[in-house]
């Protein structure tokens, strides 16, 4: 029969209390994630800001066909989904100010990726615009994944 130490007893009540062990997970998962991270914040700010700020004839031009297609409304308030889910995939992770924000946001890549997929596919462009929709649908499935079971960051308070 093993003795369990109270600083042992009170790690173990920690981590299940919090749903995090800081120990479940390597190094290399922690810095896998935030890479993933980085690389969504700067896709969707970039597009974000177009989508937000630039004309739609500007952004016919550079090859994004949606702005041909999208209402005026509808293109702006993709852009600013983008830009608050941008915020959202690093600031709350970073601050550790309700880091539940950051998967929550890596869902709604998810499905601006899925409804994204089926645009593409209904205007014939799927080939082209495949690789892009399918690494951005990856890393937000990788991110969402990760930062809820393998990788949970606790809250500061």
């Amino acid at each position: 029969m093993s003795a369990v130490t109270g600083n042992q007893r009170s790690q173990t009540t920690a981590a299940i209390s919090t749903g995090y062990d800081s120990h479940q997970a390597g190094r290399g998962w922690r810095i896998g994630l935030w890479i993933a991270q980085i690389i969504l914040f700067l896709a969707y700010g970039a597009s974000g800001l177009m989508n937000s700020f630039m004309p739609a004839d500007r952004l016919i031009a550079m090859g994004m066909s949606h702005a041909g297609v999208l209402p005026y409304w509808a293109l702006r308030f993709l852009g600013i989904s983008e830009l608050a889910g941008a915020l959202g995939i690093i600031l709350p992770a970073m601050t550790r100010i309700k880091p539940i924000l950051t998967p929550m946001a890596a869902l709604g890549f998810t499905t601006i990726q899925l409804l994204a997929i089926g645009f593409h596919i209904a205007r014939g462009e799927f080939a082209f615009m495949a690789p892009i929709n399918l690494v951005l649908l990856a890393l937000s499935l990788f991110v969402m994944w990760g930062r809820t079971q393998k990788v949970i960051i606790p809250d500061r308070w």
